[in-house]
């Protein structure tokens, strides 16, 4: 089945501050899902992914990488926030934090640059991410498992 043929995903482009911030907060919380099948619905069918140092294309690879990353990735938990947006594009900033298998957490921090269809599925996903060795007692994300509440600071308002 074709992204057209799919129902559309809105907000959809061209965007404004308001529907960009919706949509980079919509995928902050269906990242927080920690469910890969879920997250990759909200990508075109042949979308294009770099993450880091990886290439690949297709909810399928999208799927099996997010399904890797989360069980390595443990207590995972994301923010992130509206840089900038143009028409059809959107770029966040973004940190999380989790820890692996030894229990050693970690701060993640990273650019996103999107580019979206007209059905609002995202076609384009390019990610830069660094990881950054904390002390569990250094955490800043401590909200239960899922998505962030929405009372709850974003990356600005906690002096990230």
């Amino acid at each position: 089945m074709s992204a057209s043929a799919e129902a559309d995903r809105p907000p959809l482009p061209p965007f404004n501050f308001l529907t960009a911030t919706r949509k980079a907060r919509m995928a902050e919380d269906a990242w927080n899902s920690c469910n890969p099948a879920k997250v990759a619905l909200a990508y075109t069918p042949d979308s294009v992914w770099r993450n880091r140092s990886d290439f690949f294309q297709g909810r399928e690879a999208i799927e099996a990488f997010l399904t890797a990353k989360w069980e390595r990735e443990l207590d995972y938990r994301l923010i992130k926030e509206l840089w900038g947006f143009h028409e059809n594009r959107i770029a966040v900033r973004f940190q999380y934090e989790w820890h692996d298998a030894l229990g050693q957490w970690y701060r993640s921090y990273g650019n996103e640059q999107w580019e979206f269809a007209a059905s609002g599925h995202m076609r384009r996903r390019e990610a830069s991410i660094n990881d950054v060795l904390i002390n569990e007692a250094d955490r800043k994300f401590l909200w239960d498992k899922g998505p962030r509440p929405d009372d709850y600071p974003g990356l600005t308002e906690l002096g990230l």
